[in-house]
Order: structure tokens, then sequence, then C-alpha cells
């Protein structure tokens, strides 16, 4: 395996400076920048204070979408559950040791106003875009299952290599019926509309 979910979550932490994505009262997409502040094993540690609609928005729905990339053009995506932290004292104290940086935001007793959260379930994409051909994998975080995305080709497959010849990524293999290697898709969508017969499905 190219990567593993702790990679995944060990790149976060290198990168930290990362977008988290929530859904407002409205239903409206909110998007801001938080900082993953640790990380252990699979999961993942950041803190926000109480005053601001980012807490409401994760207390309300505890759920967040995170998408960061580093200069390999190494890409993450992480969509999971949120969970609130108790002994908020003991958390938010290790989270500025880790963090002396904060200290310059939150002096003092200030740092209090802060709550932190851990994500541990979910799932995990990474996507590859730095060599030739693009690498991707998904991960599950937690006790999810692993979710699969991208294109199947089914049964329905006439062999006539339609999708074969379009694909950017040349990962579709001849076969009874074709194969797609799905850690070289781009699920550009680009077969499904190629194919004559059909046999080209969403997963």
């Amino acid at each position: 395996m190219y990567m593993t979910a702790q990679d995944c979550i060990r790149m976060l932490r290198e990168i930290k400076d990362v977008a988290f994505a929530t859904v407002d009262g409205k239903g409206q997409p909110q998007i801001r920048i938080i900082d993953v502040m640790l990380t252990e094993g699979e999961k993942l540690y950041f803190c926000t204070a109480r005053g601001k609609n980012f807490y409401q928005e994760i207390t309300t729905t505890h759920r967040t979408a995170i998408a960061a990339m580093n200069d390999k053009y190494q890409m993450i995506r992480l969509d999971g559950t949120v969970e609130k932290l108790e002994d908020q004292k003991k958390w938010i104290d290790r989270i500025f040791e880790e963090n002396p940086s904060m200290n310059q935001v939150y002096p003092g007793e200030s740092r209090y106003i802060l709550e932190p959260f851990c994500i541990e379930s979910g799932q995990i994409e990474f996507f590859d875009l730095g060599k030739g051909s693009v690498y991707r994998e998904t991960f599950p975080l937690g006790k999810e299952e692993k979710e699969r995305k991208g294109f199947c080709i089914t049964e329905d497959c006439i062999g006539c290599g339609a999708c074969a010849k379009v694909c950017p990524q040349k990962c579709i293999l001849e076969g009874s019926p074709y194969q797609i290697d799905p850690h070289h898709c781009l699920h550009c969508g680009l077969c499904q509309e190629s194919c004559p017969a059909g046999a080209v499905e969403r997963l």
C-alpha cells in the first residue's frame, strides 16, 4: 500500500493550516482555515473558541470535511465525525504546549475560551498529482467501513475498448469485462460517457 490512514493524518499535522468545511444553520456551506493541533495514530485534534460560528456548526452537526495539499501536490481529504473532548483544560494545556505560538493569540487564562475536539471516525482520501501517473487511495477511520468511489465496468461490457481509448490516465485494463484500476483513476467520468453499451457505472 502506498499510504496508510495514519500517514495521511500525520501529513495533515505537517501541513497544519488546513481547510475545514461545515454547514451553517441556514444550510449554507462554510469553510475556514483551522490548525491541526495534535495527531495520535489515526486521531486528529483541533480547537476553536465557543463564540465562533465554527463552534456552533460543529457542535450542531458533529461533522466536518477537511482538505489540504502539500508542496508535492499530494492532497488529503477527510470527512469525519467531530467529538468534543472532556477534561477541557487538560487538552487545551496540551495543545498550547505542542503549539506555543497559540500563547500570543490567547495569552494567559484566555485560552480556556477554547474547546478541544477530536476526529477519529470517518473517511480519508489521498490523491497524489505530483508524479507522472496520478495515485489515489481511500481509507476508513475508526469503525467506519471503506467507501468505494469512482466508476466500475459491469458485465454489460461488450469488449469494444472505447473506454480504454479515451481514459486520460490509461488505467483501464483489457478483460472480460474491462477493468478500471482505482488507484490511478481521475474519477472524470469520460469512460462512462464514451461507453456505447452503458456498461460503466458510478460507484
